[in-house]
C-alpha cells in the first residue's frame, strides 16, 4: 500500500491575526534595537547604570571588561529557563525573543560614538530612549527578559507586590553602581530610571488623558439628558446610598476628554448647583469614543 504526497498544513489563522501578530514582532524588535542603541550611546559610556541586567552589565563591564552583550547574554538565558520552568511555558512566548534580540542589537551597535559626556544629559536621553524603545516591546506583548523576571519568580514565590520587587531588584544595581563608578553617577541613575518609567507611560498611554466623572444631583435625569445630548457622551447609571441617611442616589459615571472638562462642569452646573462632581485621571480607556484595541 502506498500513501501520497503528505500535504502541508496550512495557517488557519485569520489574515488579520497573522498581521498583527507580524506587526507585534516588528515593534518588539524595533523597540529592543532603541533601547540598544540608547544603551550604547548614553548610558554605557557614561556608567549610568539605571536597573536590570543593562545595568548589570555596565557595573561588570567596569570591573572584569566583561563586553555587555556577553553579561547579558549569561544572565538572560539562565533567567529565561528558570522563567520556563517557574513560571510556564506561556510566559516562553512573550519573553524569548526579546530575551536574545536585545543583546544582540547590544553588540551590533557597540561601537557607536557617544553624543555627550554629561552625566545629565546622558540619564535623560538615555532613559527617554530606553523607555521609548521598552513601551514599543510591551505594546507588542512582549518582553526583553533580564531581571524583571527574576521580579516576577519573586513575586510568585513570596507574594511580594511586582512593582515592589521590580523597584528592589533596580535599586540593588543603583545602589552597587555607587560603589563601582560613584555615588553621583548612582543619582543621575535615579533620574535616569524615572524618566524611563515616565517615557514608558506615555507610549503606552499617549498625551490624551481622560477623566472619570461621578456626578450625584438631585436633578439627576436632567444632567444625564444634557451630557447624552449636548455633550454627546455616553454616561452609566449607578445605583448608590447616602452613608448618613441611607437614602438611594444616583450616580452618573461620565467618561471625557481633557479637553471636555470645563464644558461638562457649566452642563452640570447650570441644571444644578448643588451637584457633588468628583473628576479624576484615567490612564487608559478603551471602548467606542475613545482608543479601539487592536
Amino acid at each position: 500500500m502506498t500513501s501520497g504526497p503528505v500535504k502541508k498544513r496550512k495557517d488557519k489563522r485569520p489574515l488579520g491575526t497573522r498581521a498583527q501578530a507580524s506587526w507585534n514582532i516588528l515593534q518588539l524588535l524595533l523597540g529592543t534595537a532603541i533601547v540598544a542603541v540608547s544603551f550604547n550611546m548614553f548610558l554605557l559610556p557614561n556608567g549610568i547604570a539605571s536597573g536590570g541586567v543593562s545595568g548589570v552589565s555596565i557595573l561588570v563591564e567596569r570591573l572584569l571588561g566583561t563586553a555587555p552583550a556577553i553579561t547579558q547574554w549569561a544572565l538572560n538565558i539562565p533567567l529565561f529557563l528558570a522563567g520556563v520552568w517557574l513560571l510556564g511555558r506561556r510566559f516562553a512566548a512573550k519573553t524569548a525573543l526579546g530575551s536574545v534580540a536585545l543583546p544582540l542589537f547590544v553588540l551590533l551597535s557597540a561601537h557607536m560614538a557617544t553624543p555627550t559626556h554629561n552625566s545629565l544629559l546622558a540619564a535623560i536621553y538615555g532613559g527617554i530612549g530606553v523607555g521609548l524603545g521598552l513601551g514599543l516591546v510591551f505594546r507588542s506583548g512582549g518582553s526583553t527578559g533580564g531581571l524583571g523576571l527574576a521580579a516576577q519568580i519573586l513575586h510568585k514565590y513570596t507574594g511580594l507586590p511586582l512593582s515592589l520587587a521590580v523597584a528592589c531588584f533596580d535599586g540593588l544595581v543603583i545602589a552597587a553602581s555607587g560603589f563601582v563608578v560613584s555615588p553621583e553617577v548612582a543619582l543621575y541613575a535615579l533620574i535616569g530610571l524615572y524618566v524611563t518609567s515616565k517615557t514608558i507611560d506615555f507610549v503606552q498611554n499617549g498625551l490624551q488623558l481622560s477623566k472619570v466623572a461621578f456626578i450625584i444631583s438631585d436633578r439627576s435625569a436632567e444632567v444625564a439628558e444634557a451630557i447624552l445630548h449636548d455633550l454627546d457622551r455616553g454616561l452609566t447609571r449607578l445605583d448608590g446610598h447616602g452613608g448618613y441617611t441611607g437614602a438611594g442616589r444616583t450616580v452618573l459615571m461620565v467618561v471625557v476628554g481633557q479637553n471636555e472638562v470645563p464644558r461638562l462642569k457649566q452642563l452640570v452646573r447650570s441644571i444644578d448647583t448643588g451637584a457633588f462632581v468628583i473628576i479624576s485621571n484615567t490612564a487608559e480607556v478603551l471602548g467606542q469614543g475613545f482608543k479601539l484595541e487592536n
